[in-house]
């Protein structure tokens, strides 16, 4: 049985091989994880179709290649010990190529494999069928994924005129931003100035440890910069007394754990989030050209730290819910993050970003706008400190919370309205609304 690299997601176009769990010859159940992949959206560990032996590799570890590529199959123990024995094949000759859509580009030209071992001429090729000409749409849409589209639209580039080094040409998301910092783009994206470096990063004979950044960390770079070469970042910060959400989690933080969740400073700061995306919807849009997109729905994204970097599953239709039900989805959003088990559609679609850098001792924090949203929510530490209450001194939870926002869309006076509600909100928090 053909492995698949699987679809993963509507707006995901390839995939890339991080890690086999298995190897060749080792037994496999239905639906044990066999293989883990990496995309533009997530990172997740891929299932077994079907209960066997792992006969074929066919894609190794770092390699790329398009959703719906055969990368494994999946046979019985004589079919693995028949590939174990099997000898290398001969060189091809010339004209000879393999099966479509089996092996990535590095390997064509070689034999196609049978079963047995021997190899085979291939079948000549099906004369193409008759088409009109293309249109410039259709062409955009081979040559690249939605993500890329979306980059030349945000930066006003045209993909057709992109050299693309993916397979077939395909326009990836290191082209377009190649494109874009080399000036050769058109409106503001093109002005700006690609930085310099000083000088090399080391010289040889330097006492250093060089090592490839992991797929996950090379996405995380490139959507960073993207989003600092796509908005103009300024950042609120208010201070909030935590004293109202601390005695309120306390009081009822048993009552959530009967019911499976883990009460969590975050759930009541993502409940009064909600409530203020709701007053004021300019956080809640995005900019597309010269409109204003407004979100009608509030699909809420919390950022999950893990070992080798950051993911940030959504909460789709977060203001549906109430406090427990926003517990039990932070909850267990972020225990699948971290045990790779999300689905990429959990990871899109986000309009409103919270990230805690607090839970390291952070004071505050400046997180970067995650795009196409056009704000962030950074939450700092909660810890006691002396607070003027009636113009007295007591001790009080305090927690710097910061909005990073988008100047396109976002003013400062827009800013200031939404965290003044924020402040209002947790600081008083209406217990009926739990």
């Amino acid at each position: 049985m053909n492995v698949m690299m699987p679809q993963m997601g509507e707006s995901i176009a390839e995939g890339t091989i991080v890690r086999w769990i298995k190897k060749v010859g080792e037994h496999v159940d239905r639906d044990e994880p066999l293989f883990e992949i990496s995309t533009d959206k997530v990172d997740a560990e891929i299932p077994s179709p079907s209960a066997g032996v792992l006969t074929e590799i066919k894609v190794k570890e770092g390699e790329t290649v398009p959703v719906n590529s055969v990368v494994a199959t999946i046979g019985s123990a004589s079919d693995a010990d028949a590939a174990t024995a099997r000898p290398a094949p001969a060189t091809p000759s010339p004209g000879e190529s393999q099966t479509p859509g089996v092996l990535p580009e590095a390997a064509v030209g070689q034999p196609e494999v049978t079963q047995a071992g021997s190899t085979q001429a291939p079948a000549a090729p099906a004369p193409p069928p008759a088409a009109g000409p293309a249109s410039k749409e259709d062409l955009r849409r081979q040559k690249s994924s939605p993500l890329v589209r979306r980059i030349a639209r945000d930066n006003n580039v045209d993909i057709s005129g992109i050299q693309g080094t993916g397979i077939s040409g395909r326009v990836t998301k290191s082209d377009i931003l190649g494109y874009i910092e080399s000036g050769k783009a058109g409106g503001k994206a093109a002005s700006a100035p690609v930085p310099t470096p000083a000088g090399p990063v080391y010289r040889p004979g330097e006492n250093v440890r060089v090592v490839p950044m992991t797929i996950m960390r090379k996405k995380i770079a490139e959507h960073m910069v993207l989003s600092a070469h796509t908005s103009p970042h300024v950042y609120s910060v208010y201070e909030i007394n935590f004293g109202r959400v601390s005695a309120l989690r306390e009081k009822r933080k048993a009552e959530f754990e009967a019911a499976g969740a883990k009460l969590t400073f975050t759930a009541f700061i993502a409940k009064v989030a909600i409530d203020a995306l709701r007053q004021f919807p300019i956080v809640n849009a995005s900019v597309d050209g010269d409109n204003i997109v407004y979100k009608k729905d509030i699909n809420l994204g919390i950022a999950v730290a893990l070992d080798n970097g950051l993911i940030v599953p959504v909460i789709r239709n977060a203001d549906e819910k109430n406090l427990l039900g926003l517990t039990r989805a932070i909850n267990d959003l972020a225990a699948r993050a971290r045990s790779k088990k999300l689905n990429p559609d959990e990871v899109q679609g986000g309009t409103f970003t919270i990230t805690n850098s607090g839970v390291f001792g952070a004071l505050y924090g400046l997180p970067l706008i995650n795009q196409p949203q056009v704000a962030i929510l950074g939450v700092g530490g909660i810890e006691k400190r002396a607070v003027v209450i009636d113009d007295a001194i007591a001790i009080r939870p305090v927690c710097h919370i910061t909005l990073g926002y988008d100047h396109r869309l976002v003013d400062g006076a827009d800013a200031g309205r939404f965290l003044s509600f924020l402040k209002e909100r947790l600081e008083n928090f209406d217990e009926s609304r739990m």
